[in-house]
């Protein structure tokens, strides 16, 4: 076997495509798992405002404030925003967006929005 015919081979070219492929496979591995992150977080504060609407229609602004923050889980940071309009009782909670795991946050906020019917309507 000549020279020239050993560099025509095939061998090796498995290790060459495979490193060529890698930065591809583990880009779209990470562009994936983003993409849940940031659907999960928007599902945590809409879950989150919901809980917080529904404590503070029946007791108030604290209890708003506190049902919302510990609706989302410790890895998380959220704000919450509460207060009442008309007959209605709203909660705003504001959550950082994650970048690859939660905790490491870019200042780009998704926001969830809910309003309950007010119980501390007027009796007869």
């Amino acid at each position: 076997m000549g020279p020239l015919k050993a560099l025509r081979g095939d061998r090796g070219q498995l290790a060459v495509e495979f490193t060529g492929m890698m930065p591809v496979v583990l880009g779209t591995i990470a562009l994936l798992w983003q993409t849940a992150l940031v659907g999960y977080t928007f599902s945590l504060a809409g879950n989150a405002a919901d809980a917080g609407a529904r404590a503070g229609a029946v007791s108030g602004a604290g209890a708003c404030q506190a049902a919302a923050t510990e609706a989302v889980p410790g890895a998380w940071t959220a704000g919450a925003a509460c207060g009442e309009g008309g007959d209605l009782y709203t909660a705003t909670v504001r959550m950082n967006t994650p970048v690859l795991f939660p905790g490491f946050d870019v200042p780009i906020e998704i926001t969830g929005h809910a309003a309950v019917a007010s119980e501390e309507a007027d009796t007869p």
